[in-house]
């Protein structure tokens, strides 16, 4: 099975909060800014319609 990463950019990230709103169990809010709840995951849901959300780009699901 595939096995897909979640990397979300500290340095990009702005701290919108979209990613979390629109894929809550995969992306948390901490300390202002962004984080993946798990950095690899076997079947995408939500999250790349998070990483096509954020507005400065800062979310890459490969």
């Amino acid at each position: 099975m595939m096995v897909h990463k979640i990397v979300v950019d500290q340095d990009s990230c702005i701290g919108c909060g979209a990613c979390a709103v629109t894929c809550p169990k995969a992306f948390e809010m901490k300390n202002g800014k962004a984080h993946a709840v798990k950095s690899e995951v076997e079947k995408l849901n939500c999250e790349t319609a998070a990483a096509s959300g954020c507005p400065v780009g800062a979310i890459s699901v490969s």
